[in-house]
């Protein structure tokens, strides 16, 4: 039996694409448009090695395995894989195939993957994981995100909407929950490159201070305000958003930061937010969760290693309660999941449009985490697996919250 042969039995008989190996072996959907080619037999060494979605991954990564055609179709063909789940047969016939190769596990992993160290979640640790995924090349992810340089969900006024439009209705969309008028002050936390912060300044006439653990961030978001002529209005900070010193703002925005808080953070840093807020103030908090309780917070192997260590993500329940336990007035809540499967896909569509440039600034490893890694998110998000919810919340002036009696956004 070819190597082709045996990878359908461990990934599932009725594959939609096709599998073709180095030693002439074919299966699978042959003459598909997507093609998952087996360079090498350390391709399923890397599969016995850390079963499931880890050693796909780590295949992918090294170039064991190659995906010709269009990545999400590829992975839209795999059923979940565990060693648990390959018969007792077919895991014999696979280490046969390997003892005669001489491949002993576990094999090494690519380089590109990261493990921090410390106590998780301090501010050492949370330094070293934002500058992991975050600090990669400004230019590589001015290719990935175009000119917007929004690394979040998009709110898409309609499907046919581009991604530039979408951004610009999202960081809208955070302005207008938040009531934001000219002569405001607004901190965003965990600002990225300065989308919202210029947004805010420019269209709105606030005096916006974004904070970020990525250097290169900053720097970037410092240059484009300044260019922008926003530098009397907007300023954007190398700094944990435990350490901001000032309070009084009227409004908080935090896109995209709690997935990297954890839950046993999450009481601290909604008492922060409360306590920089002026009365009246409101905090509109957006970020990825489960479906449910029923999902375990740390996501998979693969993305806790390769794009997001220490992530974390809760049911939007959770985030409910401890908003309220921790002083807001909780007022709306959406979820965006759907659009974020359209932003992921657009992201997607940027890099391969891309591709040879990416290689080349981050090297091939690098590149291939963000495309694997992205197109799974879009089937993630698609299936329900993940979700996007924002949530609005208040600090109250007495009993007086400020708001409208309808939704005026």
């Amino acid at each position: 039996m070819g190597w082709a042969e045996l990878f359908p039995r461990i990934l599932g008989e009725d594959l939609s694409v096709e599998v073709r190996a180095y030693d002439g072996s074919r299966a699978g959907r042959v003459g598909s448009d997507v093609c998952v080619e087996i360079r090498s037999p350390l391709a399923l060494a890397h599969l016995a090695a850390a079963p499931g979605e880890l050693g796909l991954a780590r295949a992918y990564v090294t170039g064991a395995i190659e995906v010709h055609g269009d990545m999400y179709t590829a992975l839209s063909a795999f059923p979940t894989v565990t060693l648990h789940d390959i018969p007792p047969r077919t895991r014999r016939e696979l280490l046969l195939k390997l003892a005669g190769f001489r491949l002993w596990w576990p094999v090494r992993p690519p380089e590109v993957e990261h493990r921090p160290r410390g106590w998780r979640h301090s501010k050492s640790r949370d330094s070293k994981s934002i500058s992991y995924h975050y600090d990669v090349s400004n230019r590589f992810y001015e290719w990935v995100l175009g000119p917007s340089m929004a690394y979040t969900c998009a709110v898409f006024p309609a499907a046919s909407s581009t991604l530039e439009q979408a951004q610009h209705a999202k960081h809208d969309l955070v302005a207008r929950k938040l009531g934001l008028r000219q002569g405001m002050r607004l901190l965003d936390v965990g600002c990225g490159w300065g989308g919202m912060v210029v947004h805010a300044a420019e269209h709105y006439g606030v005096r916006a201070l974004g904070v970020t653990l990525s250097r290169q961030q900053a720097q970037w978001a410092q240059k484009t305000i300044a260019e922008r002529g926003l530098a009397d209005l907007a300023e954007v900070r190398h700094l944990d958003y435990r350490d901001v010193p000032e309070t009084g703002f009227d409004a908080i925005s935090s896109i995209g930061l709690t997935e990297h808080i954890g839950r046993a953070q999450l009481p601290a840093y909604f008492s922060s937010l409360h306590d920089k807020l002026k009365p009246g103030g409101r905090l509109l908090n957006h970020c990825i969760t489960r479906p449910d309780g029923s999902y375990g917070a740390r996501p998979g192997k693969f993305i806790g290693r390769y794009v997001f260590p220490d992530g974390e993500l809760e049911p939007v329940g959770t985030l409910v309660s401890e908003m309220n336990d921790h002083g807001f007035e909780v007022r709306h809540e959406e979820n965006l999941r759907e659009h974020y499967a359209l932003t992921l896909a657009g992201w997607c569509r940027n890099l391969d449009a891309h591709w040879d440039e990416a290689v080349a600034e981050v090297g091939p490893a690098r590149a291939r985490v963000w495309r694997l890694y992205m197109a799974a998110c879009r089937l993630g998000f698609e299936r329900n697996i993940v979700q996007l919810h924002q949530v609005l919340g208040v600090r109250l002036d007495g009993t007086d919250s400020r708001m409208p009696l309808r939704p005026d956004w």
